[in-house]
């Protein structure tokens, strides 16, 4: 949304006129002026950080070393929690842990049919040697060749199946060696996984010393347990005044809403896993998030100055910077898309002068982001433009009649805005009551 520019210079003489028809509409001399174009965006007042604490196994609260509002650093110790079932699964894990470990490498007794073997081949070559002797005694020679081939073919033939049983042996030691690997890796995959579950067991144990994650402001989590944000009217009133208007800005609206329960966190507290408990924000830094419309976010860059007021703050306005716009679209909550602006947040003044409460984090606020500022321009009242299909004009007098004059505009305000191309500086216009004048009508 854009708004009205806030520095403006003399720009116009306007002078009522009545036409040769009645018309009643004013004239105005261009002149120059310093118009700021304003984008206006809803934002909220954001923490430098936050974080959340959770329970990590169900258990009671066994020590509450901080209260409400108390400031701690990362690392110190927030409370314990006394948890019998993460202790009973530590042991349990290093049972099974010490079970494992006494698994040693599974070694199957390989298959030895050597000396069988080597006696059936040693019997096996004295018989075939007794044959040939036996041959060489047979006084015809076409029978004596015939009986030695024959045993030549019985020899090759044992060492054929020889050969086969040896191979037979070795595949199935290969087997039992394969078989012992497996159950070697199946031993220490069973290792390793008991192992992992003692680490686990470990670490939840130590997490039962619930430490903060960063430096901020205790926040309890809202009673009961629930999950939900963190007590925003707690933390205001755990801060410290400034100016004396904290108070006030806490006791503006805030009697007037619904106040959450406050949150009981105790020695004693059952609380189960996953449960938020404590939340730590750290508020020495506020920031502000802005949604910008999609129309609008094109305008906005690092460095635009902004303007910013707070609900909780009537009258109040604080300073603010634009550092950054997020890339990624996200749905407005005017419904559209916009994109996240995010802006450092200054200090505040109220309208005596005196400096502006210090805000709290999750405050609703308005964000007059200034993207456009022309110093000196040729300028005209936004009422004097019209808007013609894709081009805007205005009506310029030429020797007393309306002449249609289209121009290129420039910073836009809500009451005035600068005129680029198609005006020069004297030129008198219809200022007011453009869309009761048609082409050539006396104006004067």
């Amino acid at each position: 949304m854009r708004a009205i520019g806030w520095l403006v210079l003399p720009l116009v003489t306007l002078a009522g006129c009545t036409g040769r028809d009645g018309l009643d509409v004013e004239l105005a001399t261009v002149g120059r002026a310093t118009v700021t174009e304003v984008v206006e965006a809803p934002a909220t007042v954001v923490a430098k950080a936050s974080a959340t604490v959770t329970a990590q196994a169900a258990g009671r609260i066994e020590t509450l070393n901080v209260e409400e509002g108390q400031h701690v650093n990362a690392g110190d110790v927030l409370l314990t929690i006394d948890s019998p079932d993460a202790e009973e699964q530590l042991e349990q894990a290093r049972v099974a842990v010490d079970e494992a470990q006494r698994s040693e490498y599974i070694s199957i007794p390989r298959a030895d049919f050597s000396r069988t073997q080597d006696a059936t081949d040693t019997a096996a070559e004295d018989a075939f040697a007794r044959a040939r002797e036996a041959a060489a005694q047979i006084p015809d020679e076409p029978t004596r060749a015939a009986f030695l081939a024959q045993i030549d073919q019985s020899e090759a033939a044992y060492a054929a199946i020889s050969a086969d049983a040896q191979a037979a042996v070795r595949n199935f030691n290969g087997g039992l060696a394969s078989l012992a690997e497996a159950l070697s890796s199946l031993s220490a995959a069973q290792r390793a996984q008991a192992e992992a579950a003692l680490t686990v067991a470990e670490r939840t144990v130590e997490s039962l010393t619930v430490q903060a994650p960063i430096r901020g402001t205790v926040v309890f989590a809202p009673s009961g347990g629930q999950q939900g944000t963190p007590d925003v009217a707690g933390l205001l009133e755990s801060l410290p005044a400034r100016s004396g208007l904290v108070g006030e800005a806490a006791s503006g609206g805030a009697q007037d809403a619904a106040v959450p329960t406050r949150p009981t966190l105790e020695v004693g507290t059952p609380v189960s896993t996953g449960v938020p408990l404590i939340s730590i924000v750290d508020v020495s830094e506020l920031s502000l998030a802005a949604e910008v419309d999609e129309t609008d976010v094109l305008l906005v860059t690092a460095g635009v100055p902004a303007e910013i007021e707070v609900d909780a703050v009537p009258g109040g306005s604080y300073s603010g910077t634009v550092e950054s716009v997020d890339l990624s679209p996200t749905s407005s909550s005017r419904g559209g898309v916009s994109y996240v602006v995010r802006l450092s947040l200054g200090p505040g003044s109220m309208p005596d002068s005196s400096a502006a409460p210090t805000l709290v984090p999750g405050m609703s606020a308005v964000a007059r982001l200034a993207v456009r500022t022309e110093t000196n321009a040729i300028a005209v009242p936004s009422s004097a433009i019209i808007r013609e299909g894709s081009q805007d004009t205005v009506w310029v007098i030429v020797d007393g009649r309306a002449m249609r004059q289209v121009v290129t505009l420039g910073a836009q305000g809500e009451e005035i805005v600068a005129v680029t191309r198609g005006l020069e500086i004297g030129d008198r216009i219809v200022a007011r009551g453009a869309d009761r004048v048609s082409e050539g009508d006396e104006l004067s």
